[in-house]
């Protein structure tokens, strides 16, 4: 028994202890969080823009012939946004990164600025639908109304239905956070030294996966369960003043 506690601390003392492995460890992270974060602000920064377009078009020209310029410019811009959802969402995002970083940017090579960009026109392809469903999901009534006071089309999306869909997709938005946060942990495929290269890396060193691999389980666990505590308040936040 005694054998056993020891070489347990012994592989304890590799993994964390030795070259202060640790640190190692937290730069990884500080790393994963750093691209989950600037990806998804450019996926919502996307995302939302794609909703407009997809939204106006379906809302304005479903079904109807194309009569100005800009009927035909929205469709235009319409189909390249269902072009750009449906390669997103149909091609694995390991492989979107790698395209990123050996061939779009091969010339410089910033497998930083190649994650975020993967991660985050990614993502953006699931939040332009999220975005969308929540637009579509206003009563055509509220467009209406608004055009009875005055508002232009612009104006009624933006002070009138954006902050609506907006409260009614948070949740969901969310939810796409935590995935995203998971899906960087494919970021080493290009060689960038996040969390789960950082622990593989201390894997093939010590020859050791227990500790190496449980810890960062129990990182990205951890995580993800701070965030759904903060989504499940969010929601019983929105629910309240709602009522």
């Amino acid at each position: 028994m005694q054998s056993f506690f020891e070489s347990i601390a012994a592989s304890f003392t590799r993994t964390f202890i030795t070259d202060d492995r640790w640190l190692q460890l937290l730069k990884g992270l500080g790393t994963s969080l750093e691209i989950t974060f600037f990806a998804a602000l450019l996926g919502i920064a996307l995302g939302f823009l794609v909703a407009v377009v997809r939204s106006s078009h379906d809302k304005t020209l479903a079904g109807k012939k194309c009569i100005r310029f800009s009927d035909y410019l929205l469709k235009f811009f319409n189909g390249i946004c269902n072009i750009y959802i449906t390669v997103i969402r149909g091609t694995p995002v390991v492989i979107q990164l790698m395209i990123m970083y050996y061939i779009i940017l091969a010339s410089s090579r910033n497998g930083l600025i190649s994650a975020i960009l993967a991660f985050g026109i990614n993502s953006g392809a699931y939040v332009a639908e999220i975005v969308r469903g929540g637009i579509m999901s206003i009563d055509n009534g509220q467009f209406e109304a608004s055009r009875s006071i005055g508002f232009d089309y612009k104006s009624t999306m933006v002070f009138v239905i954006l902050p609506q869909a907006l409260k009614n997709v948070l949740p969901a938005l969310g939810n796409e956070f935590i995935v995203l946060l998971k899906e960087t942990s494919v970021a080493g495929y290009v060689a960038i030294q996040d969390l789960t290269y950082i622990g593989n890396l201390i894997r093939s060193r010590t020859y050791e996966a227990f500790f190496p691999l449980i810890t960062i389980a129990l990182i990205y666990l951890a995580i993800v369960m701070v965030l759904s505590y903060l989504l499940r308040k969010l929601e019983r936040r929105l629910s309240k003043s709602e009522r």
